[in-house]
């Protein structure tokens, strides 16, 4: 639909939800949608989706369209905000578990959990942005990844509103409920060409006692891992990262390869931990505690590359992580443990440039029998840009037969992920 049809579109579902609940797109919003449309409930939300799919009208869910608003080439005709639908539905500290609506976001739910000491850990950035619905369909992580695992590891159970308008769960409430597991990770990761996830439970995770992190300088990318992996072998980490010379600018280390451990326990396992960890960093480690250490894992957790015109994420096996890394020849913010870092290179002239530059990256990333996506592109740089990997052809096959089983009228996200689904 053309922009010059938006008024009228947005008189129409204006009718439908009422007037106050659509509206035009504001800031990193317009990139991913032209018009915004807040249900209050889940019966709104099924008669939204079930206006669209009679008129073929593309939807898609966008959080805060941090996601959407930094890949998509051209911006879908309506976003759904879930900010209405924002609360904790139930909470059971003795039980660890909680649910919660989509809208509400990971700071929001962390802040309600830690009244009883206890924490949903998942850290992607900024998690006062981040929804839950959206860090699902996003697939979204940060350092925790580490010891924590991902999204997929912590969902118990969901709620979504599919093809006409159904309301679909899977799961359920208790840990060991596992009915529609796989539906779950199906989920996960889809960029809402699915669904709209609606409402989720998670188990949750009791807080730490005490956190403290470990860093420590080096003059090569080759020296940086290698400590990382002595550390990674010899001790219980929550995070493990390391970062390019300038990122590392940022912690006080310019030109320097950083190699920042966070770890937690009581005081007994601090103490044990110190220990360790002064006998394998030999070179020049520094201990941070209590405000300061948060501060860093902060930084490390929201670092985004905000001025870099693409912004990839290369997953291969962790082994082979640093010699992809130096290939790439970019800044980078590592999960060393994990195989997995965020790249980002700048000063691209166009779009021809940039589609040369992440085939090169994704050209390394399929020597280590790893994959690259492009989490983030300047506007400019996206036509013909491919964000996703190509998986193999059978893989293919499956993902378009789940596209055409869940979305036969082809409005949820189109044309945003893999193989141009």
């Amino acid at each position: 639909m053309a922009h010059a049809e938006v008024p009228e579109m947005m008189l129409e579902l204006g009718a439908l939800l009422g007037a106050d609940r659509v509206r035009r797109p504001t800031a990193l919003e317009a990139a991913a949608c032209e018009t915004v449309v807040e249900p209050v409930n889940i019966e709104e939300l099924a008669e939204l989706v079930r206006r669209c799919e009679a008129d073929r009208i593309a939807l898609a869910p966008i959080g805060a369209a941090r996601t959407l608003g930094r890949i998509r080439a051209r911006p879908i005709q309506v976003g759904v905000s879930l900010l209405r639908m924002a609360r904790v539905v139930a909470y059971e500290p003795e039980d660890m578990t909680v649910v919660a609506q989509a809208g509400l976001t990971l700071a929001a739910l962390n802040q309600h959990l830690a009244v009883h000491r206890q924490q949903l850990p998942l850290d992607p950035p900024k998690p006062g942005l981040a929804t839950l619905g959206a860090t699902i369909g996003a697939a979204k992580s940060g350092p925790l990844r580490h010891s924590e695992g991902l999204v997929r590891d912590l969902l118990i159970g969901i709620e979504f509103v599919g093809r006409d308008g159904r309301t679909i769960r899977a799961g359920g409430r208790v840990v060991k409920n596992v009915a529609g597991y796989d539906l779950m990770k199906v989920l996960a990761g889809s960029f809402g060409t699915l669904g709209i996830i609606t409402e989720v439970c998670f188990k949750v995770r009791p807080l730490a006692q005490l956190y403290f992190i470990a860093t420590e300088p080096h003059d090569s990318i080759a020296d940086a891992f290698a400590a990382a992996a002595s550390l990674n072998d010899a001790l219980p980490l929550s995070h493990l990262e390391a970062t390019s010379a300038k990122v590392s600018g940022a912690f006080g280390h310019p030109g320097k390869f950083l190699v920042v451990a966070g770890l937690a326990g009581n005081e007994p396992e601090r103490d044990y931990q110190k220990e360790r960890i002064s006998k394998i960093l030999v070179r020049g480690v520094e201990f941070l505690d209590a405000d300061r250490a948060i501060e860093v894992y902060q930084a490390l957790r929201d670092c985004e590359f905000p001025d870099s015109a693409v912004v990839a994420e290369l997953a291969v096996l962790p082994a082979a992580l640093a010699r992809c890394l130096s290939e790439c020849g970019a800044e980078f913010r590592a999960h060393a443990g994990c195989g997995v870092a965020q790249i980002a290179a700048g000063g691209l002239s166009g779009a021809e440039q940039a589609r040369r530059l992440v085939a090169r990256w994704r050209g390394i990333a399929r020597s280590a029998h790893g994959h690259l996506r492009v989490i983030a592109a300047a506007p400019a740089l996206r036509d013909g840009l491919s964000c996703f990997d190509d998986p193999a052809p059978g893989a293919l096959r499956l993902m378009r037969r789940l596209k055409a089983a869940f979305d036969p009228a082809g409005v949820f996200n189109p044309g945003c992920f893999v193989g141009g689904l």
